[in-house]
């Protein structure tokens, strides 16, 4: 799996609201781009002074799949979106040997029993 995480620090004018459109922005992507098999993003908590505001952590079956995610048009809008409200994004990209499972559906408890 390739792994992309992207630590956002937002502009000191930027309020709630854009914030908020971030994340409905973001929460969206999984159901729009076939390519993503891990998303999760969130504010930070500890908002140390190395801190950055803001962080995404995906997942894709490989480099490939990422390219198609970037230049998803939903993507795209996002990005737009960053660049108007952050003053700084960083990323890295690295690769492990996780890979999802196929099947994410819980089996069926109730298989093979009798039922009266």
């Amino acid at each position: 799996m390739l792994h992309h995480i992207v630590l956002f620090k937002f502009k000191p004018d930027t309020d709630e609201a854009q914030i908020a459109a971030l994340e409905k922005m973001l929460d969206a992507l999984p159901e729009q781009i076939i390519e993503i098999q891990l998303y999760e993003f969130g504010r930070d908590v500890v908002r140390s002074e190395r801190s950055h505001d803001f962080a995404l952590v995906s997942g894709f079956a490989n480099l490939a799949a990422m390219q198609r995610y970037q230049v998803h048009p939903a993507h795209k809008k996002v990005i737009a979106h960053v660049q108007a409200i952050c003053e700084d994004v960083r990323a890295v990209d690295f690769e492990t040997a996780y890979s999802a499972p196929e099947n994410l559906e819980e089996p069926d408890p109730f298989r093979g029993c009798k039922m009266p």
